[in-house]
């Protein structure tokens, strides 16, 4: 059975938002979302943290060792199927994914304003799979 991390703690939020990131120049801006997901890194079922996502990938937190660099990666997100993605950096609990084809800007621009929008009911039902 995959481990789960407790993603409840903000102290522990914060924490991973300030940890050093790639330093390879962004395409496009990163946008904070902080949701649970669910996803598949090869054929092992995952539940992390989306941290952030753009247009060209996003940063995820799962337990230790949940992925290792060069392999493929899933993710649904609020209802909706990121593009096919590769695991770029592992840093602890953190990864960084880099989507194989981009993510639309108005596809981008619905899930994040979707979940600014949402109420805390609505935010709760996000997080459940």
């Amino acid at each position: 059975m995959i481990g789960f991390t407790d993603f409840s703690d903000t102290t522990e939020t914060a924490r991973m938002a300030s940890l050093p990131q790639n330093n390879n120049p962004r395409a496009s801006q990163r946008r904070p979302l902080h949701l649970l997901i669910k996803g598949r890194v090869q054929s092992r079922s995952i539940y992390a943290k989306l941290i952030d996502i753009s247009e060209g990938g996003c940063k995820i937190c799962a337990t230790e060792g949940f992925a290792n660099l060069g392999e493929r990666v899933t993710i649904r997100v609020n209802g909706i199927n990121t593009p096919l993605g590769k695991v770029a950096w592992v840093e602890g609990k953190m990864a960084g994914v880099t989507f194989e084809s981009p993510m639309h800007v108005a596809v981008l621009d619905h899930l994040c304003a979707n979940v600014y929008d949402a109420t805390d009911y609505q935010k709760q039902r996000m997080h459940q799979m």
